[in-house]
């Protein structure tokens, strides 16, 4: 019979938690644009100032008429802990607070999901049929406050 030690054992099973975290964040981070239109995406930026106006008004799109707040709660932290496990087929939807990938995702990457869906999720096209593009990058300023650290200098001069 063999015996491990409890640390071993205990160390095994953090560096598989760790693996498995790693592999959630890569496919989290992972880019939904298909890689020929990747750069060109890239380079979009939202063309709207982020004021406070029109960020209540993406806040109130989020809510009601693209009714984001679904899937990705009023919090944006998307619904992992009010979900069932295996009650989803795919991906559990974004987390927006999560600063890495606030990072990892462009505003033309943003954009382009809201208007082609994401293949793999259940993210659904929503431009044209729901929202007008003024109205996705409303959204999308609103989807960006999400992320800002608010112990940063620059995000406090921020509305």
């Amino acid at each position: 019979m063999l015996f491990f030690h409890p640390l071993f054992v205990m160390s095994v099973m953090l560096s598989l938690c760790i693996t498995q975290a790693h592999a959630a964040d890569s496919e989290i981070l992972r880019p939904r644009v298909p890689a020929d239109q990747l750069q060109a995406v890239r380079s979009i930026a939202n063309p709207l100032p982020a004021t406070a106006e029109l960020i209540a008004r993406g806040k109130t799109l989020f809510e009601g008429k693209a009714f984001c707040r679904a899937c990705h709660g009023q919090d944006g932290k998307g619904l992992s802990g009010d979900i069932e496990p295996g009650s989803l087929k795919g991906p559990l939807p974004r987390n927006f607070t999560d600063q890495e990938w606030q990072k990892a995702r462009t505003d033309g990457e943003l954009f382009w999901i809201l208007q082609n869906g994401s293949k793999g999720t259940a993210m659904a096209t929503f431009i044209p049929s729901i929202l007008t593009e003024e109205e996705a990058w409303q959204v999308l300023l609103y989807v960006r406050s999400f992320g800002r650290n608010l112990d940063s200098p620059t995000s406090k001069n921020q509305p």
